[in-house]
């Protein structure tokens, strides 16, 4: 019996150990931030046109979706989530393709989030136009901007929005 007691009580330990490790991991503490943004943001990209950006939970917390509006263009929609250890995102583009992401979050508090492209569906070709690359930077709690970088011919072009939560 005593040894049943103490093997229960380890396996406790590693389960409990091992979740905490879980929550620790920098995948997870990259999407904490993400979680961080449900709400309602505003602001003006590089050109000065106004962009909505609306943040939600999904799937009991396991994804965020961002429905990104903007001026005078169609609505985008954006699924954040872990996957194992690694923080990914799917990107629902108005040119009709969905690239794929995958961040590296740093160790510590994170500041910034860099997303590069794995791959894409829909895509009738690699050098088609299509989001290549989203870096999210977390200014403060109520203001974030995002850096999304759109790839068509071999060559880049940039668009920043600086985007300030709704009150």
């Amino acid at each position: 019996m005593k040894r049943y007691s103490l093997t229960l009580f380890f396996l406790t330990v590693i389960t409990l150990c091992s979740n905490s490790a879980w929550s620790q991991s920098k995948a997870a503490a990259g999407f904490e931030k993400l979680k961080a943004l449900v709400g309602e943001w505003q602001g003006p990209g590089s050109d000065g046109k106004l962009r909505t950006a609306t943040y939600q939970l999904l799937s009991d917390g396991t994804a965020v979706m961002e429905t990104l509006t903007p001026a005078d263009e169609p609505s985008m929609a954006t699924v954040y989530y872990v996957d194992g250890d690694r923080l990914l995102m799917t990107h629902f583009c108005s040119a009709g393709n969905q690239p794929r992401m995958r961040a590296e979050a740093a160790a510590g508090e994170i500041q910034k989030l860099d997303f590069d492209f794995l791959d894409a569906t829909n895509l009738a070709k690699p050098t088609a136009g299509h989001i290549h690359r989203l870096q999210i930077t977390f200014q403060d709690q109520d203001h974030i901007a995002q850096t999304w970088t759109w790839r068509e011919e071999g060559k880049e072009m940039l668009n920043t929005f600086k985007l300030e939560r709704k009150k």
